[in-house]
């Protein structure tokens, strides 16, 4: 028989098919629920159940293009139910219904009939590979011969085209597996820095796309939490968005796409053929989350600055700084820094301490020192920490600060590793403060015009680099406390720094002083650098020297000769005429003229000179006149003499 006389079913059952079909259309049947009135889609050929070549193409429902899954019924052309994506089809095995689905999805809704008769070949070719080749009474085994045999008398013009759409979509279909497979999320963390690591889908479906959520992290490479079009086998990098120092969990869920589902949109048509629509994708959720939360190591340390580098004594002071070496510092819920305690023993040596691991043998413990920070500050500032004991005896303090698991609350929570010990050095430079033991003995006395000197005492320790020992003078002012003297206006003198390297006395002594008072001395001791290790207190009475007048110097008495008689016989008479003088007492001073028992007797111009005497040309009176006054002029030339001499030992002028 004529190929062109074919059928869409094979002959030997036309009759019985088309009798069973009009009995259908005849008989009064209740119709069946959800049923929709089937149209002709696109294609080629007759729209009729029995027709001599058959429809190739699509039927119309509801606007979705379905086609014919096995040969050999009619047309279906009548009222259809559509029963919904099913996976389970007239027997169809997963692959088929893949490939059969993913020909009426992609390539299917189309209003081009040589695409639609090229996809109704191939889906069922994909179904039934012997009964879609031969239905129509080709002979041969290839599905571009199959096409040819019918569409050389159908449509001649589009017979090529249809022949290698058919052949293509049937090779793809093939080719397209079936899956049900489902995923995980695999979250790793980085070992040197919990907030980094990475997310990866673990399928067996190597088609797999889709997107994955984060909960906790975002995407390094684009900063948010969600990531598009990813597959399988790719870890992508991931840091966290959780509050620093507390433990916490990455989460992550996905939605992906293996292909096209094993699952058609399944039609039936009484007395018609089986119709497949769009059954969708595949797809399934994958979820994961870190094995183990993620939280830090905590490595804490301390930083020290000790309150003074010199100090005269009492309370022991100290600024500590916490730091974090490695890790976070723990928070808890509410996002507190978790306390954490650290201690220290202070040591006193009475030599300057060089830094080491160790603690030498002669330092001497004298006290201990305690902190817990505080949760709202941690470790960003400093605390300072004042010791319930005093530095009461000169030399060098240390202090030495811990950190020890075991001295923890809760060394679990803290996450410190097992056994943590910090310790600092000991002799750490801005951890020892030195107490000074230095002091000064002034000279109590002086006269004006005299030196004074002061003794400066170094009894305490000395360090390494040795010491600059000086002390200055002041003068004492009326109406100013002793303890505010000391002060540049009333600086008289200064000594030149003395560098020593031990203990012992320095002894300086100013340039005279002349003006009497009462001065201070202030003794001062200063490293190398210059900073003041010890300044003396202005006023203290071991200190004050004073300045007094020097006496006035007493005038040698004139010596007096001793009184001589002279014989009677060699005194001349006394003229009657001539009286003699008798001298008045208070003319003379006492303490400067001789005296005699009896004044000698004038000579006259006739009386003879006595022996021993040279003549002067002057009467006696006149020789005795002129040593009165001479005798007057050198007493008060002598007590002239001493009143300047008096004057200017009471107001000398200041020296410096």
């Amino acid at each position: 028989m004529p190929h062109g006389a074919r059928t869409c079913f094979p002959r030997i059952r036309l009759a019985v098919l088309a009798l069973v079909a009009a009995l259908l259309a005849a008989s009064v049947l209740v119709p069946v629920s959800g049923a929709h009135a089937a149209a002709r889609g696109s294609g080629f050929g007759a729209w009729a159940p029995v027709s001599p070549y058959g429809w190739h193409g699509s039927m119309l429902v509801d606007g979705v293009h379905t086609y014919c899954i096995l040969p050999g019924a009619a047309a279906p052309t009548g009222a259809t139910t559509d029963h919904g994506i099913r996976s389970s089809v007239l027997g169809l095995s997963p692959r088929q219904l893949a490939g059969i689905n993913l020909l009426v999805t992609k390539y299917g809704q189309t209003s081009d009939p040589v695409q639609a008769a090229g996809v109704a070949w191939a889906v069922k070719a994909i179904a039934d590979w012997d009964a879609a080749l031969h239905h129509y009474g080709y002979r041969g085994s290839s599905l571009a011969g199959a096409v040819n045999w019918t569409f050389s008398a159908l449509a001649p013009e589009h017979n090529i085209a249809v022949q290698k759409r058919a052949v293509a979509y049937y090779d793809e279909a093939r080719r397209a597996g079936a899956t049900t497979a489902g995923g995980e999320l695999i979250f790793t963390t980085d070992a040197e820095d919990h907030r980094a690591g990475t997310v990866e889908l673990r399928t067996k479906s190597a088609q797999a796309t889709g997107s994955i959520t984060l909960a906790g992290a975002v995407f390094v490479r684009s900063g948010t939490a969600t990531l598009t079009r990813a597959v399988p086998g790719v870890a992508y990098d991931i840091r966290t968005t959780a509050a620093p120092g507390r433990p916490h969990t990455v989460r992550g869920t996905g939605r992906f796409s293996t292909g096209m589902a094993a699952a058609v949109r399944h039609f039936t048509t009484p007395g018609g053929q089986d119709t497949a629509g769009p059954g969708g994708e595949h797809s399934f959720a994958a979820k994961g989350a870190d094995a183990a939360p993620r939280a830090a190591g905590f490595v804490p340390a301390i930083t020290t600055q000790a309150g003074a580098a010199y100090s005269p004594g009492g309370v022991f002071v100290d600024d500590v700084t916490f730091r974090v070496d490695s890790g976070e510092w723990p928070r808890d819920g509410k996002g507190r820094y978790l306390p954490l305690v650290a201690s220290a023993t202070v040591y006193r040596t009475d030599d300057e301490p060089a830094p080491s691991r160790k603690i030498p043998t002669d330092a001497v413990p004298v006290g201990e020192l305690s902190l817990v920070t505080d949760r709202s500050v941690g470790p960003e500032a400093a605390y300072r920490v004042s010791s319930d004991w005093e530095m009461d005896e000169p030399g060098f303090y240390s202090a030495v600060w811990t950190i020890r698991a075991d001295a923890q609350p809760d060394p679990g929570a803290l996450r410190l590793p097992r056994r943590y010990l910090w310790s600092e050095h000991f002799g750490v430079a801005n951890q020892v403060t030195m107490v000074p033991s230095v002091s000064s003995r002034a000279q109590r006395r002086a006269d004006a015009g005299e030196t004074v000197s002061d003794t400066i005492m170094i009894e305490g320790p000395v360090p390494a680099r040795g010491l600059d020992i000086s002390s200055s003078l002041y003068r004492a002012v009326d109406g100013i406390p002793a303890a505010d003297v000391c002060v540049a206006e009333n600086l008289v003198w200064e000594a030149p720094a003395q560098r020593v390297t031990k203990r012992g006395e320095v002894t300086v002594a100013s340039p005279p002083v002349t003006e009497p008072g009462t001065y201070y001395w202030q003794e001062r001791a200063a490293d190398v650098g210059g900073a003041v290790v010890h300044l003396g207190v202005c006023g203290v009475e071991q200190e004050t020297s004073r300045v007094v007048s020097a006496p006035a110097p007493v005038p040698s008495p004139t010596p007096t000769p001793a009184p001589t008689s002279t014989p009677a016989t060699t005194t001349p008479p006394t003229p009657a005429s001539t009286p003699t003088p008798t001298p008045t007492p208070a003319s003379t001073p006492a303490a400067a003229v001789p005296r005699r028992s009896t004044p000698p007797t004038p000579p006259t111009e006739d009386a003879p000179t006595p022996q021993g005497l040279a003549r002067t040309g002057a009467p006696a009176d006149g020789t005795r006149a002129v040593a009165g006054v001479g005798i007057v002029v050198l007493t008060v030339g002598a007590t002239l003499f001493s009143c300047r001499r008096r004057r200017r030992f009471e107001a000398p002028s200041a020296i410096g």
